[in-house]
């Protein structure tokens, strides 16, 4: 249920002084690592929000409870793919994905980030919200462990593809963790949806930010 109490916390200054003098670089530390994000002004999905902040800090925070280690891990809306290089150096086997226009930023940004040779290897997918889901991530041969989707609910049009999506690949044993600035009604809405079809607890709320972080399991009957 929602009731219980959400731990309040506050997204850290968690990045470095930028070296680089370009304005397009961002410098993070996650888990001892030091991560290089290249920014885009093209599109949404190229910016790093801050519902991305707040999973990869919680997701550091909070590795007993949320084991990533040789999980399988799909990112929805990964943008500059931060989130999903956080949870590859966490130990997962991820699959970030986005829109086509979006992919090539975050395949750069996601192998320059994970090189490293003791990770697996990330796996960089197009992903249209509720499009083609059955021919592209048969559920036959695609399970997750964890979802992960950050700020994918803002002024947008295509939300009830995100909740088919979102319905589409939690089956049971799936946990679903949605970080998301609330801006507008339709996010608040759009939450309620969640609430409806999903067991959901707020994890986490990050006032200063206007983050809530949410943790969703499908429900079994």
């Amino acid at each position: 249920s929602l009731s219980d109490s959400p731990v309040t916390l506050k997204i850290l200054q968690n990045w470095v002084p930028r070296v680089s003098h370009y304005f397009d670089k961002e410098h993070y530390t996650y888990v001892g690592h030091r991560i290089v994000i290249q920014e885009s002004i093209e599109h949404f999905g190229a910016v790093v929000w801050p519902g991305a902040l707040a999973l990869s800090q919680y997701l550091e925070s909070n590795q007993e409870q949320f084991n990533l280690k040789d999980k399988k891990v799909l990112e929805i809306g990964a943008g500059t793919g931060l989130v999903s290089i956080v949870a590859c150096i966490l130990g997962a086997y991820v699959t970030a994905t986005d829109l086509p226009e979006v992919l090539e930023n975050l395949s750069y940004n996601i192998s320059r980030n994970t090189q490293d040779t003791n990770m697996h290897k990330p796996e960089v997918r197009k992903l249209v919200w509720g499009e083609g889901l059955n021919e592209d991530f048969p559920v036959s041969t695609y399970r997750y462990d964890f979802i992960l989707a950050t700020d994918v609910v803002y002024h947008h049009a295509a939300l009830d593809p995100l909740l088919a999506t979102m319905a589409y690949f939690c089956k049971p044993g799936t946990v679903l963790l949605w970080a998301n600035k609330f801006r507008f009604s339709t996010d608040y809405e759009f939450l309620e949806k969640v609430c409806s079809i999903f067991n959901t607890t707020i994890l986490a709320e990050f006032p200063e930010s206007n983050v809530k972080l949410l943790k969703a399991t499908v429900r079994e009957n």
